[in-house]
C-alpha cells in the first residue's frame, strides 16, 4: 500500500509518497512528471514518515542542513539511477558538482556517460531532499530542474550557492 499526503513548502505544495514505512516520492505537486494515475494511494499524514519529512523540511527551509536522516527508497529507478541518486546525496548542503563529475565518479568521462547521468538526475523521484538542484551545468549555467528554474535558483540561493 502506497501512502500520501500533501505537504506546504515555501516555493510551492508537494505531494509525499511512501510505502513500507520509507519515502518513495517527494514531488511538486504540478510537476509534469508527477505518477499520473495515484488510485489506490491512501491518505495518511500523521504517518511517522511524513513527520519525519515535515521536520526535515522545516529545518532546510529555516536555511540549515538538516541532520535528520529519513528512511529513502526512490522508485522506479534502474541500478545505474540509483548509483546517481546515491552520489546525489552526498553532495554537501550549499554546494554543487555537475555531470561531468558524477560520471567520473562513476567511472566515466565520456560525454555520452554525463547525458545518461542527467537522464538519472532528472528522473530523481525525491525532490530537496535527494538534492538533484545542486546539479549544475559544467559552465556553471542552470540546467533544468523537475521543479522549474525559479524553483532551483531559490534551492541554491538558500544553500547560499546562488545570489540572486
Amino acid at each position: 500500500m502506497i501512502y500520501t499526503c500533501v505537504i506546504d513548502t515555501p516555493i510551492g505544495a508537494m505531494r509525499a509518497a511512501a510505502e513500507n514505512n520509507a519515502l518513495i516520492r517527494l514531488d511538486f505537486i504540478e510537476q509534469q512528471r508527477f505518477p499520473p494515475d495515484t488510485t489506490g494511494w491512501s491518505d495518511a499524514p500523521q504517518m511517522l514518515v511524513f513527520e519525519q519529512v515535515r521536520e526535515w523540511l522545516t529545518t532546510y527551509f529555516s536555511g540549515k542542513a538538516p541532520t535528520v536522516t529519513l528512511p529513502l527508497n526512490p522508485h522506479k529507478g534502474t541500478a545505474f539511477r540509483r548509483a546517481v541518486w546515491d552520489l546525489l546525496l552526498q553532495i554537501p548542503y550549499g554546494e554543487t558538482t555537475n555531470y561531468g563529475k558524477l560520471a567520473h565518479k562513476l567511472g566515466s568521462s565520456k560525454g555520452f556517460y554525463a547525458r545518461a547521468v542527467g537522464g538519472a538526475v532528472g528522473h530523481n523521484p525525491i525532490n530537496i531532499i535527494i538534492p538533484c538542484h545542486r546539479v549544475i551545468g559544467t559552465d556553471g549555467s542552470l540546467t533544468g530542474y523537475g521543479g522549474g528554474l525559479d524553483r532551483k535558483r531559490a534551492l541554491l540561493a538558500l544553500e547560499r550557492v546562488l545570489h540572486l
